[in-house]
């Protein structure tokens, strides 16, 4: 049986605001909660007019705190943005607040421009090569405090806070397969090295305190409804959202259109067709093969789905349709 997951992107519709995205994001948590998805993650980004999840370990307080059973986490914090101390009291704090069910997944991208990076980090140059120190630094902030220890993080030091590490390219895989931790790929933009990243992980896995087998989660867009025309509409706030970063002008999350080549030129198109490889999009009996097919060529232990749709009510129905396709496909 595959858990189903979701991540969470805090979407800021046109016309809508960050408070009207804090809303649907607890909504929607609510209902995966319901329809029995595992985890509820939620993404850093920065300078993104579109995305609502900046400060992230805020947002998981609000989610996690409107919600009683679903694993609530990163997905991930851009640790390279931060200090590994602030890190560990931000989730130390979400897990004493709710026990068990907090998620840490790390990235070493910085989630922005690099306008932004400079602005968050101030000192660019090295940040991302002491990515893997600071992950080491960051789970010796989450073991039980030595006697007299001059640095501790209050709270955190004994609560053992699960850390992932997230990644688009094998260097992710690499470094969780190291340090014997949870793999989480972004399938969802980054396509190409998932077979390979997930081959270098599991072939190369070190078992942990926290982990003694390999476990790989790979994330994927479903857009389903109840025709193909319908979901393929819905897919159209997602494709037009790609074509405006790849120009350099993201923008709030746009109403669906009736034909995405109108929208864009031949080039565009093939691009995000390419980066969207792993999106499903259709009925619930079109879009099951297809998922079908990728669990059994990926062979991942958890899959995680995002589904950016304009309107809220058809995203929760869109995930709700994902979560009969689910449970068709354990049965």
């Amino acid at each position: 049986m595959i858990p189903f997951s979701v991540l969470d992107l805090c979407p800021i519709v046109e016309g809508g605001t960050a408070a009207d995205a804090f809303r649907n994001s607890l909504d929607l948590a609510q209902h995966a909660e319901h329809l029995g998805y595992k985890r509820f993650w939620l993404a850093e980004h920065h300078n993104m007019p579109g995305i609502a999840s900046a400060a992230t370990s805020v947002v998981i307080a609000h989610v996690a705190g409107g919600t009683k059973t679903i694993r609530v986490g990163s997905g991930g914090v851009m640790l390279p943005n931060h200090t590994p101390l602030v890190i560990a009291e931000q989730f130390g704090t979400l897990a004493s607040l709710f026990p068990n069910r907090i998620d840490l997944g790390l990235g070493r991208a910085p989630g922005t421009d690099m306008i932004a990076a400079r602005a968050l980090r101030r000192d660019t140059l090295n940040t991302s090569d002491r990515f893997p120190q600071d992950v080491v630094e960051l789970q010796e902030f989450f073991r039980p405090a030595l006697p007299n220890q001059p640095l501790r993080a209050v709270p955190g030091a004994g609560l053992g806070v699960p850390i992932w590490i997230l990644g688009s390219s094998l260097f992710g895989a690499q470094l969780a397969a190291e340090l014997g931790l949870p793999y989480a790929f972004a399938s969802h933009f980054a396509p190409h090295d998932l077979i390979p990243a997930f081959h270098i992980y599991k072939r190369d896995f070190k078992p942990s305190e926290q982990l003694q087998q390999p476990y790989a989660m790979a994330c994927v867009h479903v857009y389903a409804a109840d025709t193909d025309e319908e979901a393929r509409r819905l897919f159209t706030s997602m494709q037009q959202a790609f074509i405006n970063l790849r120009r350099g002008t993201p923008g709030q999350l746009r109403p669906p259109i009736d034909d995405i080549n109108s929208y864009c030129n031949p080039l565009e198109k093939a691009m995000i067709d390419e980066t969207l490889k792993y999106a499903f999009v259709g009925s619930p009996q079109a879009v099951r093969p297809q998922i079908e097919k990728f669990l059994r060529e990926i062979q991942p232990d958890e899959l995680m789905i995002t589904a950016n749709v304009y309107d809220h009510a058809a995203r929760l129905h869109s995930f709700a349709l994902s979560a009969e396709i689910s449970k068709s496909i354990s049965g």
